[in-house]
């Protein structure tokens, strides 16, 4: 179900975005609004859902993961649940997804180097019971990643 917003919930949610240390105090001096206000209507984007989880994003490369790389994985029907959520688990495992139209899953994982994709395949992705394919894409160049969820617009 959809919240309603207002433009200074915009506003609000526009500043965390940019940077989610920004106190309520700072954000009110911008905005024209108390710090109280402005905790207030956090706590009510956090209360409706709207704000799901503050956190800090690492960059992988700087903490040594330097391969980024996409698989498609062909999985028996019977087996999605089990093979998506044993991908999960893993922690190099960025996202799990499954998508309309054949039973695949398109993962997203950061691995260290060349021998640590070998061994995330071989150990961690062929081995699961029904697993039928896999194809996987290393990402050379990003023109655009989205990080914190949709950009919101007045």
């Amino acid at each position: 179900m959809a919240v309603e917003l207002d433009e200074l919930d915009h506003k609000i949610l526009e500043l965390l975005t940019k940077d989610g240390r920004m106190s309520y105090a700072e954000i009110g001096r911008l905005l024209n609004l108390s710090r109280v206000s402005v905790r207030e209507r956090v706590n009510k984007l956090v209360d409706n859902g709207v704000i799901e989880h503050f956190t800090i994003i690492i960059n992988p490369v700087k903490v040594g993961y330097r391969l980024s790389v996409f698989f498609e994985i062909s999985v028996n029907p019977n087996k999605l649940l089990e093979v998506a959520e044993a991908l999960a688990a893993h922690k190099c495992v960025q996202s799990v997804n499954q998508m309309t139209g054949p039973s695949t899953l398109h993962v997203h994982a950061c691995l260290i180097d060349n021998n640590h994709l070998q061994s995330f395949m071989k150990d961690s992705i062929y081995n699961l019971p029904g697993v039928n394919s896999v194809n996987s894409y290393v990402l050379l160049r990003g023109f655009k990643t989205k990080r914190g969820g949709i950009k919101i617009g007045i």
